[in-house]
């Protein structure tokens, strides 16, 4: 719907619409006339939430001291080894049973890994023989807590009782979290905050908003991937050279765009492509439009410099666990691709009242 509306145009109810790669990576780097608190911002979403502190931590001085500290929380090879050691099992077990001739619910995996990814980051003590059912609980807190933004795109304004439920929801996931600051290992997230000087709160906050911001998006994007090498007939080329996942997990990102849509609060008066903006109005990037404009999903697919990791956002504000979804992106792809043989899908369910699109299940099984 954005894409006929040109590169920016005000929308009544939604603000101004922005569907052009470029002009979005302006708006996000420019962090003196837009900002992610205030109105329309997820910023301003998820203070109502979390707490005054998100107005200190996530715009301005503050996140930028906050991003130099945290800078090495998520590195490429960190985030690997994180992935493989909370959900390390989950993939070998997809693997696994495709070879056995068994069917495969990748959309159903997809969410377990999350769900033991999530409870790793948040110092989630379970058992070692922990049924997956447990996992698939924290997994289902992060959708509830996710979903609670829902008819948000008009107004991040959100009413008394959908605060109390989601620093509900919060207030059980985070409860282990101080305890496992204070002693988690190095190579935990919570031990890496404490070694690089994240504090007690910044931590919990951290926790909260990767709890939020790599839910439901990491687990569509999983799922939503394997199924479109399926339907563009490009397994074959990833089953005769492995080397080519990164390309399908950049396309897949591409094409899914987890981020579909970016808020943002004016805040000063600016001109943007050749409209003039006024403080306090809202704009809504629409990066699923301007991350689609290159076309569908093809592995061979050149590099984009109009879009480059737009669906991770731009600047400043560039998702911190990127890193993370492309590893738990990687692994299921390969996870699916290495199996023996080509994969067909049998059949697939969408997600209803979610916030990003997705499949319920995806059911898969070996030519």
């Amino acid at each position: 719907m954005a894409r006929p509306f040109g590169p920016i145009r005000r929308v009544p109810r939604l603000g101004w619409v922005a569907s052009e790669p470029t002009l979005i990576r302006a708006v996000l780097n420019d962090h003196e006339h837009f900002t992610l608190l205030g109105e329309g911002g997820v910023g301003h979403l998820w203070e109502q939430i979390l707490g005054p502190y998100v107005t200190r931590l996530f715009d301005g001085a503050g996140h930028a001291d906050l991003r130099r500290r945290a800078r090495d929380l998520f590195t490429e090879q960190n985030s690997a080894a994180l992935v493989e050691r909370a959900a390390g099992p989950v993939y070998a077990d997809v693997t696994a049973r495709l070879a056995a001739g068994d069917q495969v619910d990748v959309a159903a995996a997809a969410r377990l890994v999350v769900g033991r990814l999530m409870a790793d980051l948040l110092g989630l003590r379970l058992p070692p023989d922990s049924p997956d059912s447990a996992y698939l609980e924290t997994f289902a807190a992060g959708e509830r807590l996710a979903a609670l933004a829902l008819d948000t795109t008009a107004s991040t304004e959100l009413p008394p009782e959908r605060i109390e439920a989601a620093k509900d929801i919060v207030r059980s996931l985070t409860s282990g979290v101080p305890a496992a600051y204070a002693d988690a290992a190095p190579d935990t997230l919570l031990g890496r905050c404490r070694e690089a000087g994240i504090t007690l709160e910044e931590a919990s906050g951290l926790a909260s908003l990767l709890l939020v911001a790599g839910t439901e998006t990491a687990a569509s994007a999983m799922a939503r991937t394997v199924a479109l090498i399926h339907d563009t007939e490009q397994q074959e080329p990833l089953r005769a050279d492995p080397g080519l996942i990164p390309d399908a997990v950049r396309e897949g990102l591409r094409v899914t765009t987890p981020a579909p849509v970016i808020g943002r609060h004016v805040s000063a008066d600016v001109t943007l492509a050749g409209r003039r903006l006024r403080k306090d109005e809202r704009i809504l990037l629409v990066t699923y439009a301007a991350d689609n404009l290159a076309g569908a999903f093809d592995l061979a697919r050149p590099y984009d410099p109009r879009s480059r990791q737009l669906w991770f956002g731009a600047g400043r504000h560039l998702c911190l666990g990127a890193p993370v979804a492309r590893a738990e992106i990687a692994r299921m792809v390969e996870a699916v691709c290495t199996a023996g043989r080509p994969y067909r899908i049998v059949s697939r369910g969408y997600a209803r009242k979610v916030m990003i699109p997705s499949y319920a299940s995806l059911v898969v099984e070996l030519r």
